[in-house]
């Protein structure tokens, strides 16, 4: 039978697998260690050997354990300031002192003027009237306080600050143009009083004499001034002739007493003023014009004492003359 090339491809596919295996069989069938190696060859291999087994592990190498964990970093925590942050952070976030009482003034830093606290109070009718014409002046660094018996009076003056005295005697109302009611009024309230004066340099008290509150009050307001160690100084007003005796009879009573309680009085009499105005002059205006004698007196001393002149005065030169 004839073979075509086909039979001739297939045998020549087959001698080619059977020399691929045969060296893969001899591999197989070859026992271990019949492996030849040259002598330069073995030589190298033990000298290689002989140092491996020369070699040793450092003494903190063999101490450290090889499975130890790396360590764990602590958690972070807020940072603590310094105690330079902290004073730094103190002058910027300062707690807010509570304010300063009323007409209690803080004193100046060193290397200012000082600045002397002036206070005046109006007490009674008169003393109100001449309190308001004073603030409507805008008389500077000055203190105003308002001290009356009568609640209705007090409740429609403009003063800052305003002091009820006699709540237990007269009970909200005025003192009836009687000065020992109004002398037990104040007395009532020297508390409040000496409180609210305490810090004062100078005291003016003004006053309209003749009346109840006026007349019995102002004397013991100017004796709690003087007492706290003020310059104490009243300004009052006698009565008008046509305002009749009994009452000018109380004026002189009330001045005497003013005079023992003050350090300095000036008294305005209401009849000087009739003398240098007109007859036309209506009695409204009159008494208009005697609350704003009262104001003249008044700023004419903080004026000296507030405002630098010529001659400058101070109020340790306003003292030494009072």
């Amino acid at each position: 039978m004839r073979e075509g090339p086909l039979a001739e491809l297939f045998r020549k596919t087959e001698a080619a697998q059977r020399a691929q295996e045969a060296p893969a069989a001899e591999s197989e069938q070859r026992p271990a260690g019949s492996d030849e190696l040259s002598p330069r060859a073995r030589a190298a291999l033990e000298a290689t050997v002989e140092h491996v087994h020369d070699f040793e592990e450092p003494e903190e190498v063999r101490k450290k354990p090889h499975s130890a964990a790396p360590p764990v970093s602590p958690p972070a925590t807020e940072a603590v300031p310094t105690e330079a942050q902290t004073s730094r952070a103190a002058r910027y976030f300062q707690t807010i002192l509570e304010p300063a009482p009323r007409l209690h003034r803080v004193p100046p830093p060193k290397g200012t003027a000082y600045l002397a606290a002036i206070r005046v109070v109006g007490v009674g009718g008169a003393g109100l009237n001449a309190l308001h014409r004073m603030m409507d002046a805008g008389i500077a660094q000055v203190d105003f306080i308002a001290v009356n018996t009568d609640m209705q009076a007090l409740a429609v003056s403009d003063a800052p600050t305003k002091i009820h005295i006699g709540e237990g005697v007269t009970h909200g109302l005025g003192s009836g143009a009687d000065p020992t009611i109004g002398r037990a009024a104040a007395e009532d309230a020297a508390d409040q009083l000496r409180a609210t004066l305490r810090g004062s340099d100078m005291v003016f008290v003004t006053a309209g004499e003749g009346g109840g509150t006026g007349t019995g009050a102002a004397p013991v307001v100017a004796r709690i001034a003087r007492e706290i160690g003020a310059l104490t100084v009243g300004i009052v007003t006698t009565p008008f002739r046509f305002e009749g005796t009994r009452r000018r009879t109380a004026a002189d009573r009330g001045v005497e007493e003013l005079r023992a309680a003050c350090d300095t009085v000036i008294v305005i009499p209401n009849d000087r003023l009739l003398d240098v105005l007109d007859r036309s002059t209506s009695m409204i205006d009159a008494f208009q014009i005697a609350d704003d004698v009262l104001r003249q007196g008044v700023q004419g001393i903080c004026d000296l004492i507030t405002t630098p002149g010529l001659i400058n005065l101070d109020f340790a030169d306003v003292r030494t003359v009072m």
